[in-house]
């Protein structure tokens, strides 16, 4: 309760609560102890288990939406990852290969075995990670706009001007977004996504209430400053085999496309394909709907 209320907090001081989904009353919040630091989780429901991980932008407030459906006939298990949101702020671990031990020890400390998993953005990234690492846990996934360091087309994707900020870090650039920090997350809410003003101001106020808090940005700059080490981390994981477990890769219409599905098949030996129509980046912004019908779908499979 008290976590849930720092959280109400937050958005109460930003007055932007309205336009973030909450999750229903039936989930808690708890802080756990987790691979050497201490992740923020929502939880509810009872049946087979599913983990919802966001990425950079976000935070685990994102799948309230397909959350509110899922609880009805699933156990649904929503962190945020290692330095974001509400999680703590450890000064290292931000690997995706350690950030998915975050993930098994919270699954640990919940006694849930096997999940079906929903990622976006970098928990693409802990996704992957966990399911290397645990392909014995993971039943189905759901992955949706982002590609996997070090995997298929890695090299050339990087290269895309939209991506400069994969590199965008250290002390003085910290100097720089400090007191800026909601002009640079408008950058990616601007520029990712096919209709800006599908991410409404208090949408914006919300995230960018929780990224100003200390330690944030420089945590949430960890998390890209750790790809090169993901990437060699997934060449080793990939070299034991691909995935086999069924895959949903899901591109938005007007960012990664059927581009999702093509990467994800270096990884896995079933996937299928799906698009987000009229929508960017910030799917559950931009079109929930489709995005809900899509997870929904293939998880009642």
């Amino acid at each position: 309760m008290r976590f849930a209320l720092i959280a109400a907090a937050l958005l109460a001081a930003t007055g932007a609560a309205a336009a973030v989904q909450p999750f229903p009353p039936v989930f808690r919040t708890q802080m756990v102890d987790a691979n050497g630091t201490k992740i923020y989780v929502r939880s509810g429901g009872k049946g087979p288990a599913v983990v919802m991980l966001h990425g950079f932008g976000g935070t685990g407030d994102m799948w309230a939406p397909i959350a509110a459906k899922l609880v009805q006939d699933h156990t649904v298990i929503v962190p945020d990852l290692r330095g974001m949101g509400l999680s703590a702020h450890p000064d290292t671990g931000y690997t995706k290969k350690n950030e998915a031990l975050d993930v098994a020890a919270v699954l640990d400390h919940l006694k849930v075995e096997k999940v079906d998993l929903v990622t976006h953005d970098i928990g693409n990234m802990v996704g992957y990670a966990f399911a290397a690492q645990y392909p014995d846990r993971v039943t189905r996934w759901v992955v949706i706009d982002a590609p996997l360091p070090g995997i298929g087309n890695w090299d050339s994707i990087t290269r895309s001007p939209l991506l400069w900020h994969f590199n965008f870090r250290g002390p003085d650039v910290e100097r720089l977004v400090a007191g800026r920090e909601r002009i640079y997350l408008d950058r990616f809410w601007n520029e990712l996504s096919a209709n800006p003003k599908a991410i409404d101001e208090a949408t914006r106020q919300h995230y960018a209430a929780l990224y100003v808090r200390p330690r944030a940005m420089h945590d949430s700059f960890e998390q890209f400053g750790a790809f090169g080490q993901d990437a060699i981390d997934n060449k080793t994981l990939l070299a034991a085999g691909k995935l086999s477990m069924p895959i949903l890769a899901v591109g938005a219409e007007k960012f990664f496309g059927p581009g999702q599905a093509d990467e994800m098949r270096f990884v896995g030996s079933n996937v299928t394909g799906a698009i987000v129509p009229v929508s960017g980046h910030w799917i559950m912004d931009e079109n929930p709907g489709a995005t809900t019908t899509l997870v929904l779908e293939f998880l009642a499979k």
